[in-house]
This record gives structure tokens, C-alpha cells and sequence, in this order.
């Protein structure tokens, strides 16, 4: 596309056409007696002088964005040498716009800039006056107003601009740091539920050294639950991947697969399922499913044998999920970060639902959570 060309063009070549319609408008009748001038000394007829005072007031505005103080210096020098010689060109119009690309894109010594074009106005003025030019004190000054307003227009550019990039910046650190407390709490749950369902096999199995078909079980279980750990973090690296299309999604087999292998951890867990799931590969089925496999895991570290009860509704709304344990295993001694819970409320409240984590009167633990399907309210 032409547009896309032009747009990643220099930015030299952008704006040379602007320097250039000043050159052509220059010589056009139309325009005649209506050219950009201060102190109506009598017009001088064009002439090789002309030409280069035309120059200097036009081409420089190529360069206004990527050297703005020598193009606002050549324009100034042009229109001073013009005014002075009485050469009355439409391409003085070039001051202005020279001034105020200063305002916006000068970095450097603007107050210096600012001064200095003040005070080579204020003697551009006074030798006009000097040399008989009719304009009045009121017109000096209102064409000094305009160029002030010129630099006023730029500067406000450059504060919208400079506001803008650190608006874009913020956005971006923010966008940064949600990604990484997302990946954390992917990791977190992952890699947090399969070392403690390993960690708990391996401990029953130095019990079993008088059983060798009970040992040789524990162990199956121990690499079965490495090799499942090893896949949900290849999985997980997928999604992170930048060319993944498709999202993360609940691991195959639901909670079937995640139930059965705590309890071959010796956790015993009944689960109850009701309704059907609405979207399975959705962001809900997969907080839903990170709810139980981290309150599984707290089972298995704070309730070790205790039982453990996971029912799970489905409806159109939401899914509702509940765990929840009796309080009479005991602790498996594998510390945690404590940010398991906190990440799982972060998530739900993020979709919009419900998270609480209280100890049952009786003893033990309950996990309930409500997550709406539809978009975060």
C-alpha cells in the first residue's frame, strides 16, 4: 500500500513536501499581495537575491523534525534577510511552522532558542522601524503573539506526546508484570501439586520395604506422577510460547486423571460432578480446574489421609466448585510459598466470582469457588 510506504518513509522525505508546496506557492499570482510579512516596507522585485532568501526560508522546513534547530535557525536567517531587503514571499509563512516544530521536537537549549528568537525579532523590529517601515507598535507586537503561540502550540505538542509514551510505558510494565504473576501462578500450581504428590509417595514408600509388590506400586506411582509433571510443564511452555495460537486449556481427562493421582498418594478422594461442562477449553474450566488440583494439594500437605470430598456443579452461569477435607489426616511436613490460595482468589475475582478458604468447626478445610462463564462484571 502507498499509505504504509509513505508512513515508514524517513522523515525527511515527509516533510520535504510541505518546503517544497512553500517554493511553488511562492511564484503563483493567486497568492500575490498576500504573503507573510511584518512591517509593509515597500515590496522589492523578485531576483537571484530572492531566490536565495526563498531558499533559505523553505527547504529548510525538510529537516524540522530531524534537526530542528537548524531548520529554525536557516528560516529565522531567511526571513530576517528577507524582511530586511523588503522581499514579501508567501514562503516567510515558514517561520511559524518552523517555530513551532521547534516547540515540539527541540530536546535541547529551548529557553536559549526561545530567547534568542525573541530577541532577533525585537531587533528585526526596530531596524525596520529605523528604516521608515509604516507598521504600527501594535503590529509588531501582534505578529510576535503569533509566533509566541506558534511555540506554545509546539510545546503542548510535546508534553501530549511525551504524556502519551509514558501513559504507553506504564501500560506496558503493567502488561509485564500481569504476565509474570500469570506464569508464577501457572508454575505455582503445577509444578507445586506434582513434588508434593511425589513427595508424599516417596515418604509411604520407605514404609514398604517388607511389601515388594506394595513398593514396586509407590515407585510406579512416584515416576507416573514425574512423567505427568514433566507433560503439564511442556504443556504449560507451549501455551507461554509467543507462537502458540491456542490458549491454555484444561489438561486432557478433566479432574478424573488430577483425582486419581492423589489418590494414589494415599488421599482419599470422592468426586461428584454434576451438570456438564460449558467450556471446557475456557479460561473458567481452567481456574476451576487450578481451585481443585491446589486445594488437592493442601489436602495432601496440611490433611495427609484425611478424607476428601470435591464436588463440582456445572450450569450455564458458572461452575461452582467446593472441596473440601474432614480434618482427620495429619500434616505431610512439605512447606509451601502461601501463595496458593491468595493466586487462586486473584484469578476467580478476576472472572468476576466468589473465592473462600475457611476452617470447618469441626475440624478440617473447605474451599468453595464460583465462577461465572460469561465475561468479568
Amino acid at each position: 500500500m502507498i499509505a504504509d510506504r509513505w508512513r515508514r518513509a524517513d522523515v525527511v522525505v515527509r516533510d520535504l513536501p510541505l518546503a517544497l508546496l512553500l517554493v511553488v506557492t511562492s511564484f503563483l499570482p493567486l497568492f500575490e499581495g498576500h504573503e507573510t510579512q511584518v512591517g509593509d516596507l515597500p515590496a522589492r522585485p523578485f531576483d537571484a537575491v530572492a531566490a536565495v532568501v526563498l531558499a533559505l526560508e523553505a527547504l529548510p522546513l525538510a529537516v524540522r523534525r530531524r534537526a530542528p534547530a537548524w531548520s529554525l535557525g536557516l528560516v529565522s536567517l531567511g526571513f530576517l534577510v528577507g524582511e530586511l531587503l523588503s522581499y514579501h514571499l508567501v514562503a516567510a509563512t515558514a517561520l511559524p511552522i518552523a517555530v513551532m516544530s521547534a516547540g515540539a521536537h527541540l530536546d535541547h537549549h529551548r529557553r536559549v532558542a526561545a530567547i534568542t528568537l525573541s530577541a532577533g525579532y525585537g531587533a528585526l523590529a526596530v531596524t525596520l522601524h529605523l528604516l521608515g517601515a509604516p507598521e504600527t507598535v501594535g503590529g509588531f507586537v501582534v505578529f510576535y503573539v503569533g509566533l509566541v503561540v506558534a511555540w506554545g502550540a509546539g510545546s503542548w505538542l510535546r508534553s501530549t506526546r511525551a504524556a502519551e509514551a509514558e501513559r504507553r510505558r506504564r501500560v506496558a510494565e503493567a502488561t509485564r508484570a500481569a504476565e509474570r504473576t500469570r506464569i508464577a501462578r501457572e508454575l505455582h500450581d503445577v509444578v507445586t501439586h506434582h513434588v508434593t504428590a511425589m513427595v508424599v509417595q516417596a515418604e509411604a514408600a520407605r514404609y514398604l520395604a517388607g511389601a515388594p509388590e506394595r513398593l514396586d506400586e509407590s515407585l510406579a506411582a512416584v515416576a507416573d506422577t514425574g512423567r505427568r509433571a514433566v507433560g503439564d510443564l511442556r504443556h504449560l511452555l507451549d501455551v507461554l510460547d509467543p507462537g502458540h495460537e491456542s490458549g491454555a486449556g484444561v489438561p486432557s481427562g478433566g479432574l478424573l486423571p488430577l483425582v486419581e493421582q492423589v489418590r494414589r498418594a494415599g488421599q482419599p478422594v470422592e468426586l461428584t460432578e454434576e451438570g456438564r461442562p460449558v467450556d471446557v477449553d475456557g479460561t473458567a474450566a481452567l481456574t476451576a480446574h487450578r481451585v481443585v488440583q491446589e486445594s488437592l494439594t493442601n489436602a495432601l500437605k496440611h490433611a495427609r489421609g484425611s478424607r476428601t470430598v470435591v464436588h463440582v456443579r456445572y450450569s450455564e452461569r458458572g461452575i461452582a466448585v467446593e472441596v473440601g477435607t474432614d480434618g482427620s489426616g495429619l500434616a505431610a511436613g512439605v512447606g509451601g510459598s502461601g501463595r496458593g490460595l491468595a493466586g487462586l482468589r486473584d484469578r476467580v475475582c478476576a472472572l468476576g466470582g466468589e473465592f473462600s478458604a475457611d476452617r470447618r468447626s469441626g475440624g478440617g478445610f473447605v474451599v468453595r469457588a464460583r465462577i461465572p462463564t460469561g465475561e468479568p462484571v
